[in-house]
């Protein structure tokens, strides 16, 4: 029996929920339409709750993210082992999976094996035998309709008629004669990659990026051309995402950034080939300008560069004129209190020293030809030229752009799942653990409001990109009370220049501290409005060390930041929130695809669970379950806008 939200259900709706009553009625013209999805809903909230792997910091380290996908953070191997333990032999569990992680490459790696037509016809018999076995086995806990949704356009019915063939009775001549018609057709081993993929989808509900989904690992274009084909992802920016979205949009100061770190780390492929930006401008620059200096502080952490010289003159070169544009930017913006970022003038370039804090330090590379002291944040001509040309790469490089806009519809500020607020950084916090104000559009927002300020300022910057909104982008990249970086100060300066590494110290915001502490973690999951008692919180940003526990010591936050790019440690956590549990899945080093498909190499993760539940949770448990019992009302309130003829039916 329909439970209508009005007392008298014949009350006319206002105009305002008719308005809404016709759009919907849109999608589903008629009594029965509706109806019939009203039932499908209510089923839904019946099945387990989706799994949800979120995992954070990826750092451009391209290949390890694909296997991590592809193996479902590990999640595939026990499944194949527990469907058919005795009734596979080893090898071919093993080629099942390396079938399921990397199609195309294993099929070339056999095709030696699969020229004679019989053999052919029995590995594909058999392959596709155990895919649909886990494919079933996946689409247990999903409405069909998601299940077919997931089906190239091309196979859907005939792969819906393969899945629930078991079901139907068919006999063996039926599955034998699709087979035979897609081997006819040299389609056999495609439907085999097609499969693949599906399990893959089926395997994982949603992918969450908790931020940073480049610098530092080799390909930030081949992590997001990656995420872009996957059916269901959400990310949380960080800081280092901003600065890339910041640098699509023109803006000067994050190009320099993007730039300079592209070099530091010998990851220019990513700009040259990936994005198609030439680096002709900056090299010119570092050539004409920078041609006899030994830049020893600039040498690239890359291995096996051609000219290393050439490009650590290049990032010396890209500093410069960040720390020259840093410096014209926070003069303008004056309320982002990142006056320690304008260190241009507190050098004696006479003597080669320079003032920080009251005390004079000498610095490690004297040689600025291209700064002038009476006016040292302003670029001079071949710098502007320089610039000029670059920012018109950044904003016209189709793929940067398509990229770029693809990271901000998936993004946002904070994301909750399963009762996790999942953030990147923090929530700016002092050290009694008061939220911290920041000005944003005249009026200071702290908590939850930052969140809401700063994700509006995002959209705006993307979709009307006005500078103060772009340097505002600039800002979460690097201010102190910006939630995606947390620190008091980025001291790129310093590091680059002064030997003294006490002027190298970042210091972090109180909330990482406080985050052992169950009390103040609840305290900020009940400004975000997640339940107190049940939530987690959860971040990235900070590294967990070697060692170090990512739950922190009152088990109510967790740091997935685990070192997932070789530079930072070549580790790496998945989060994963399952129907029953949600645990911690350690990733370590992967060597290859060739490896993984020759030898059958993978990923086995160590994992640890960090909450058990009494009984598997349903999708009605769940934020999605929340918002299909919305979409219920609103389809109840359809039905009774029919009946009393409030709307026609189609």
């Amino acid at each position: 029996m329909i439970e209508f939200p009005r007392d008298d259900p014949t009350t006319p709706p206002d105009e305002h929920e008719l308005a809404h009553l016709r759009a919907l009625s849109r999608q589903f013209p008629t009594i029965d339409s509706a109806v019939a999805e009203i039932a499908s809903l209510r089923a839904q909230l019946t099945l387990p709750k989706g799994t949800v792997h979120v995992f954070s910091d990826v750092h451009g380290e391209d290949k390890k993210l694909r296997h991590v996908l592809s193996n479902a953070s590990g999640n595939l191997r026990p499944l194949v082992d527990q469907l058919f333990g005795a009734k596979a032999s080893e090898e071919e569990r093993r080629q099942l999976l390396s079938l399921i992680y990397y199609p195309g490459e294993t099929l070339d790696y056999l095709a030696p094996q699969l020229g004679d037509p019989d053999r052919r016809a029995r590995f594909v018999e058999r392959m596709m035998e155990l895919e649909l076995d886990v494919l079933r086995a996946l689409a247990r806990d999903y409405p069909l309709t998601h299940v077919r949704s997931l089906f190239p356009a091309a196979y859907r019915d005939l792969f819906l008629e393969l899945l629930v063939a078991p079901q139907l009775g068919r006999n063996a001549d039926f599955t034998w004669a699709i087979r035979q018609a897609l081997s006819v057709l040299e389609k056999d081993l495609e439907s085999l990659r097609l499969l693949a993929r599906v399990i893959r989808n089926l395997a994982v509900s949603e992918i969450v990026v908790a931020g940073d989904l480049g610098d530092r690992g080799p390909r930030v274009d081949r992590v997001v051309e990656l995420l872009m084909r996957q059916p269901h992802v959400a990310i949380t920016w960080g800081n280092h995402d901003v600065s890339w979205m910041g640098a699509c949009l023109g803006h000067e100061s994050l190009i320099a950034t993007v730039l300079r770190v592209s070099l530091r780390y010998d990851r220019v492929a990513q700009l040259v080939e990936g994005y198609g930006i030439s680096l002709g401008p900056l090299e010119e620059l570092a050539r004409k300008r920078y041609g006899e200096d030994p830049a020893e502080r600039f040498r690239p952490k890359g291995q096996n560069l051609e000219d290393p010289l050439l490009m650590a003159r290049m990032q010396k070169a890209a500093a410069v004129l960040e720390f020259k544009l840093e410096g014209q930017l926070a003069a303008r913006n004056p309320t982002y209190g990142v006056e320690h970022r304008r260190v241009l003038h507190l050098i004696d370039y006479q003597s080669g020293t320079i003032n920080l804090g009251g005390q004079r330090y000498e610095l490690l590379d004297k040689y600025f030809p291209t700064i002038h002291p009476s006016d040292p944040y302003a670029l001079d001509d071949d710098e502007r030229r320089c610039v000029a040309r670059l920012k018109y790469a950044f904003m016209h490089s189709r793929v940067l752009w398509d990229q770029m806009s693809y990271v901000f519809r998936k993004g946002a500020m904070h994301l909750i799942r399963d009762g996790a607020l999942i953030l990147h950084g923090c929530v700016p916090v002092d050290a009694q653990g008061q939220f911290q104000a920041l000005e944003i559009d005249g009026r200071q927002v702290a908590g939850r409001a930052l969140f809401d300020a700063c994700r509006q300022v995002v959209q705006r910057a993307w979709r009307e990109g006005r500078e103060s909104d772009k340097d505002f982008l600039w800002y979460l990249w690097a201010g102190a009370l910006s939630p995606l970086f947390g620190k008091d100060k980025m001291a790129t300066f310093e590091r680059y220049f002064v030997a003294d590494k006490a002027t190298h110290k970042e210091n972090k915001n109180a909330f990482f501290k406080l985050m052992h502490d169950a009390a103040f973690c609840e305290r900020v999951l009940e400004e975000f409005g997640v339940d107190k008692a049940r939530g987690l919180m959860v971040t990235g940003h900070v590294v967990v060390k070697e060692g170090e526990s990512p739950v922190k010591h009152g088990g109510r936050a967790i740091t997935i930041d685990g070192a997932f790019a070789e530079a930072y440690g070549d580790r790496g956590y998945t989060l994963m929130l399952t129907p029953d549990r949600t645990s911690l899945a350690l990733h370590h080093h992967f060597e290859s695809v060739s490896e993984a498909v020759s030898s059958g190499t993978d990923i086995i993760p160590t994992v640890s669970d960090v909450r058990v539940f009494d009984q598997a949770r349903l999708v009605a448990n769940t934020d999605q379950g929340d918002q299909i019992r919305r979409d219920i009302g609103a389809l109840e309130k359809l039905v009774v806008a029919y009946r009393e003829n409030f709307l026609q039916e189609a």
